[in-house]
């Protein structure tokens, strides 16, 4: 009987498309995967490492795996645990040190290597090489017919943000060969997907190249777009997550004239105080920023965007925040996600302790700016109620006959239908709306 596997997901989109390639390789490696933790024979927890809250997680459900484990042995049967992700990058040994039921422990560009090391009885038990070639040519595609997909195009980042640990983790910035992405879209569409989500940690930074005419030419994000939307069949592509000083007139451009790329851009900022820029190394102002979006939204007026905010990071005075908030209300955005600063071992801002925000203030903050976000999400999301708008449906929804799926957007919409529409691209009038997602009416 084929060894049993699962698999717990922790953090970000990459994290998701990591662990479908995973699960591939033990598939195809002659495991098959379980959805029950207790009664698999192999546990896999691939993390994340950007909140402390996140790494910790990992540590309290291995300390209750482990139990579990030991009442396994006692019984006659057994369980390895692999960890696996960022955290298994940053603290491999620490991972062993704090829990010595731990068998195998993977960095993310490693992960070519796990069916070989079940097989193999071996004294090594972290791998954490930076390898992202060999990984990317050895990850088998995800045989599914999901409609929306992610695809790794990058992955590392270079740009050494003083609070952010995937320098680290996830090492140098690398860009996929242009074929090998064109390829598993294009094997994707053929599967059933009508939507790619390109990824990478620093996604607008890609940067490969192709031969044409006999030359060698430069392909950046703008042009790798502009190469997949010719897959037949391919309907929406999005990309994430980026960074302000990357968006260049070429990507401006391609959103302007490629219908298949959406008007809705995640553009991180973290804070709006100069200051507290600076400290982050972001390499930017925020007169950058402001500007950049009103240059976007003069060439698309569609365009909306969403963005990240560190609140309470070292440093930071009630005149940084209040600037802050300003930004937030002049920029308006259509959603973002909001944080306290956490502090990452062996990042430069983990390292200066001496004016940390206190933890009340944080919280306030915190709440502060969440209102306002959700705020412009709701009067954001109440401009479209009696409007037609296209949407892509990709799963069934919990009640009979009802059907999810999202607008341009990213905005969520439930419709009934007595016909199956997961995979069409249909015009809905959205009635109303609760919380952040659309009921409403197929028009067409």
């Amino acid at each position: 009987m084929k060894q049993s596997f699962f698999i717990k997901t922790y953090g970000c989109q990459m994290n998701v498309y990591d662990s479908e390639k995973i699960v591939e390789l033990l598939t195809n490696g002659g495991y098959r995967q379980s959805s029950n933790l207790e009664e698999s024979d192999i546990a896999i927890f691939n993390t994340c490492h950007i909140r402390e809250k996140a790494a910790e997680k990992l540590f309290s459900d291995l300390g209750r795996i482990s139990k579990y484990k030991e009442n396994k042995i006692k019984s006659g049967s057994s369980m390895r645990i692999i960890v696996t992700g960022c955290v298994a990058q940053a603290e491999g040994d620490e991972i062993k040190k704090r829990n010595k039921s731990v068998d195998l422990i993977f960095g993310p560009q490693n992960y070519q290597n796990i069916v070989d090391a079940l097989k193999v009885k071996k004294k090594k038990y972290v791998y954490a090489d930076f390898l992202c070639e060999e990984k990317f040519e050895s990850l088998p595609i995800k045989n599914s017919r999901e409609i929306s997909r992610l695809v790794t195009i990058q992955e590392g980042c270079d740009k050494f943000c003083s609070f952010c640990v995937v320098p680290y983790t996830r090492g140098a910035e690398f860009s996929r060969p242009v074929e090998g992405i064109f390829f598993e879209v294009k094997k994707l569409v053929e599967m059933g997907a009508k939507e790619v989500i390109l990824l990478g940690q620093n996604v607008s930074s890609y940067n490969s190249n192709i031969f044409e005419d006999g030359k060698e030419v430069s392909v950046k994000l703008s042009k790798l777009c502009n190469l997949i939307s010719s897959i037949s069949g391919l309907e929406r592509i999005r990309y994430l997550t980026s960074h302000p000083n990357d968006i260049k007139n070429d990507l401006i451009n391609e959103h302007h004239n490629n219908k298949k790329l959406m008007p809705f851009l995640h553009l991180p900022i973290q804070s709006g105080s100069d200051k507290i820029l600076k400290k982050m190394n972001r390499n930017h102002l925020r007169d950058d920023y402001i500007k950049l979006v009103k240059k976007i939204k003069s060439k698309i007026n569609n365009m909306a965007f969403s963005s990240d905010f560190i609140v309470g990071y070292p440093g930071e005075t009630e005149n940084d925040f209040d600037q802050t908030i300003d930004l937030i209300e002049q920029v308006g955005f259509a959603s973002s996600y909001s944080f306290k600063y956490s502090p990452r071992a062996g990042t430069q801002s983990s390292l200066k302790h001496l004016d940390m925000v206190n933890e009340d203030v944080s919280d306030l903050r915190l709440k502060k700016i969440q209102r306002l976000l959700n705020k412009q999400q709701e009067e954001f999301n109440l401009n479209f109620i009696n409007k037609n708008e296209e949407v892509l449906f990709t799963n069934k929804g919990k009640k009979n006959n009802q059907f999810v799926g999202r607008t341009k957007y990213l905005q969520p919409v439930h419709v009934l239908s007595d016909v199956n529409i997961i995979g069409k691209k249909l015009i809905v009038n959205l009635e109303n709306l609760t919380s952040f997602s659309f009921h409403g009416r197929i028009i067409s």
